[in-house]
């Protein structure tokens, strides 16, 4: 399955890129969030992909989503794809946009892939696996490295958010206390607590669980982990919610070494 992951974000990441340099018009949705041509395109290549390897498992899509086309059951397990986070990066013509999968399994994301095609900057995991890869100018797999989390560092490396930082998350790096703040957009926030590059992405904002599932999926799988505040594992799944819309997630922390983030 993590084969068919990183070859469909390839394909995915491939049309990306040709949007990114051909142009497109942006165009708003019911939320007012903005969606592109390299949105729907890599969504299409991303879903026909899984859904011919995998017809007996669900999918729920972004785009698909915001259309109202959604599974009536999920059952045990199903995808979650974003095929653009970091949209707005894209269309300021920023880097950090990728393109992410994931297959969550009773509602714990399980697999997953996060690639960001601009700068080739390609993460994997399986339970128990996490890998940095390393792709060539054709869109090929050249090489991989193992990565797992590190030892909290001193000072902090906090991940925040570009383009949705809140008051609550300044004021949650100011009680760590003296802290590096890595700024950058979409899912690579996990990725770089997964690859020991920082050690805590704290999200009191809203995301919705495509924005999250393949890069929590890399950072459990490196060591890390995702947690709400009441200090419980993000879960996926979450539809019929009494305070919010379907497959919205709360505010959580996501941080490396367990233990190594305080409460």
């Amino acid at each position: 399955m993590l084969d068919i992951f990183e070859r469909l974000a390839l394909a995915a990441g491939r049309e990306v890129m040709r949007v990114f340099h051909t142009g497109c018009a942006v165009d708003r949705k019911s939320d007012a969030s903005p969606v592109t041509e390299a949105d729907r395109e890599s969504e299409k290549i991303i879903l026909s992909g899984l859904r011919a390897a995998f017809p007996e498992i669900p999918c729920v899509a972004e785009e698909e989503a915001a259309a109202g086309i959604m599974p009536t059951d999920l059952g045990e397990a199903f995808f979650l794809i974003d095929p653009l986070d970091g949209t707005k990066e894209f269309v300021n013509r920023r880097t950090d946009f990728t393109v992410n999968i994931a297959l969550v399994r009773h509602g714990v994301p399980e697999v997953g892939v996060v690639f960001a095609p601009c700068t080739g900057r390609f993460f994997s995991g399986r339970p128990g696996s996490a890998e940095a890869l390393e792709i060539d100018d054709d869109y090929q797999i050249v090489g991989r490295r193992p990565i797992s989390v590190r030892a909290a560092a001193s000072p902090l490396a906090v991940v925040a958010s570009r383009s949705h930082n809140t008051p609550e998350t300044e004021a949650y790096i100011r009680d760590l206390g003296a802290a590096e703040i890595v700024s950058v957009g979409s899912s690579l926030k996990f990725c770089l607590l997964a690859s020991a590059e920082a050690d805590v992405y704290p999200r009191f904002g809203r995301t919705m669980e495509w924005d999250t599932a393949a890069g929590d999926a890399v950072l459990r799988a490196a060591g890390g982990t995702t947690r709400t505040l009441d200090g419980k594992p993000l879960a996926y799944g979450k539809r019929d919610q009494a305070d919010d819309e379907d497959f919205a997630n709360p505010h959580f922390i996501a941080s490396g070494r367990a233990g190594a983030i305080p409460a």
